[in-house]
């Protein structure tokens, strides 16, 4: 399906996926292969490939030691029938990891998680996307490949290794502005909104479990250009 004035495939996938803040993951039971399925939280990493934090006292952890295939669905949990919402099934292989980097990520956007990040059980998992299947509603079916959703982030080094102190900077001395990047251009309700992810393409919000991605309206390589395009966007918010 090509992309329409109301309906672009790739940017709905994308929204879906850094947005999910848990998920249905299905694993192929050790030894017998069966299909199992169970609820997990989940984050990204830079370029948007889910992360997990899962033990190895898990089922779903066995399996995945036996066999690192899996699939991780994410639906919008909009109120009313689930399935009038859009939901994502992503589909690939699971590796434990012990990137720095990917461990902060994960605990920016689930932060009581870091109760239990450190026990000798548990690990952080990344998931190389092979495939993913877009449900966005009646018609709007699609099948989408991994460069489809996911974000290069090769051009973008500077602004990533910045992300750190981009998130610290926002969240201690512009918290009105991103209070207002939720209420105004996104349509949230108020709250004490705070910033939890940047990457080339975006930012993402989060208040309590409810997170939303905040478009850029061009691709930021560097800080520099960061700053110029958040007072864009935070001068948008005060005038709407």
């Amino acid at each position: 399906m090509k992309p329409t004035p109301d309906f672009n495939p790739a940017v709905a996938g994308k929204k879906l996926l850094r947005e999910g803040r848990s998920g249905a993951l299905a694993t192929l039971m050790a030894g017998s292969g069966d299909p199992y399925c169970s609820l997990v939280n989940m984050a990204t990493a830079a370029d948007g490939a889910p992360l997990l934090l899962i033990s190895r006292l898990a089922v779903h952890t066995k399996n995945i030691l036996a066999d690192p295939r899996v699939s991780v669905m994410i639906d919008e949990r909009k109120e009313g029938d689930p399935l009038q919402g859009a939901r994502i099934m992503l589909m690939g292989s699971a590796a434990a990891t012990d990137d720095p980097d990917i461990r902060r990520r994960y605990l920016d956007r689930q932060p009581e998680a870091a109760m239990f990040a450190g026990f000798a059980d548990f690990a952080f998992y990344r998931v190389t996307l092979k495939a993913a299947h877009l449900v966005a509603g009646f018609g709007r079916i699609v099948d989408l490949k991994p460069q489809d959703i996911l974000t290069e982030t090769d051009d973008a080094a500077e602004l990533v290794a910045a992300e750190p102190e981009i998130l610290a900077h926002m969240n201690d001395d512009h918290a009105d502005a991103i209070r207002l990047y939720a209420t105004k251009l996104l349509g949230a309700p108020d709250g004490e909104w705070r910033c939890v992810g940047c990457d080339p393409e975006g930012l993402e919000l989060q208040l309590d479990r409810a997170a939303l991605r905040l478009p850029f309206p061009q691709r930021v390589r560097a800080p520099g250009v960061l700053r110029v395009v958040l007072k864009q966007l935070a001068d948008a918010a005060r005038a709407a």
